[in-house]
């Protein structure tokens, strides 16, 4: 009879713990530095949510190990939801491909809450590479010696280290990572003609496509963006395989209380589905909203996890 009692006790109690959520400040750790498109859809989310919640949100940056010290700060944290890590795909369905040992295993760690967004890149080159197209940056890298082309990436594994290894992989070019702390680091380098290449999305790369600073040449996603109605998709530039599926998304330490998952959910569903934010935070910066549920991410994730295993290995990337 007590167990009963217990039982019922809980149950009871789960709901109005998820009501009251949240009682103090909200951490949202972004895994990367400050100054990416993560931080781009962090922030502002974090200003709605102290809104409609009543309670400091605050976004902390805390890079390092590709995502790994932020992912673990946020695993090894109460499971209140009063601590979320909000990472891109690479941190959950890539990482447990690219290193022989990890001290973050986001499968087993992280409680899925919602996907966010969807995230198209365009390829984009500095204006001095003679190459504006994809077939025209491929035979360009063919006609110059081993290496000589080299592209920025933001990681072992993060989306230009996938777009560029399959690319290499496919077409037979010999395109070089050069590896940044970062996306901003990366653009910053395609910029100054550190590298010749990177990938950026609409949020951190409009500026410097408007002012001629980046040259775009493709943009991975199903459909042309209505921005920017001019740049190809993959597909339509002839390389339908190579899409290296980004994404933004907010997790939990697991063990938190679907009751107060549900909650958090339904309250970023609300903000981003606002009609200012997602014109200007989501539409805005060439976005696809998504906003799933809990379960509706949890299968997604299983379905990128595997298709990332698919991807790592074609492009020959080797565990560190």
């Amino acid at each position: 009879m007590p167990l009963l009692i217990f039982a019922f006790l809980l149950l009871t109690l789960l709901p109005a713990a998820a009501q009251e959520f949240p009682t103090g400040v909200v951490r949202i750790v972004v895994p990367f530095p400050a100054g990416g498109g993560l931080d781009n859809m962090a922030r502002p989310l974090a200003e709605r949510l102290s809104k409609l919640w009543n309670q400091t949100v605050i976004v902390e940056n805390k890079p390092g190990a590709n995502g790994q010290l932020g992912g673990k700060s946020v695993a090894t944290a109460p499971p209140d939801g009063h601590t979320l890590l909000l990472p891109d795909g690479s941190v959950i369905t890539s990482n447990p491909f690219l290193y022989k040992t990890s001290s973050l295993d986001p499968i087993k760690e992280l409680a899925p809450v919602t996907q966010l967004i969807d995230l198209h890149q365009f390829v984009l080159v500095h204006p001095s590479v003679n190459a504006r197209s994809m077939n025209e940056l491929v035979a360009l890298a063919k006609s110059m010696p081993e290496g000589s082309l080299t592209y920025g990436s933001y990681g072992h594994g993060s989306p230009p280290h996938l777009l560029y290894g399959m690319l290499n992989y496919q077409a037979g070019t010999k395109i070089r990572q050069i590896p940044y702390r970062g996306i901003a680091a990366a653009i910053t380098a395609t910029l100054t003609g550190e590298v010749h290449t990177t990938l950026g999305s609409l949020s951190v790369a409009a500026g410097h496509i408007d002012s001629e600073k980046l040259a775009p040449l493709a943009i991975y996603s199903k459909n042309r963006l209505p921005s920017r109605p001019n740049v190809p998709t993959l597909i339509e530039a002839g390389y339908p395989d190579i899409d290296p599926r980004a994404w933004y998304a907010l997790f939990a330490p697991v063990g938190t209380p679907a009751a107060i998952i549900n909650r958090i959910q339904k309250d970023v569903q609300t903000v981003v589905n606002e009609p200012e934010f997602k014109a200007r935070h989501v539409d805005g910066m060439g976005y696809t909203g998504v906003v799933s549920t809990p379960s509706q991410f949890a299968a997604f994730i299983q379905n990128d996890y595997k298709l990332k295993e698919v991807m790592i290995k074609a492009a020959g990337i080797v565990p560190e």
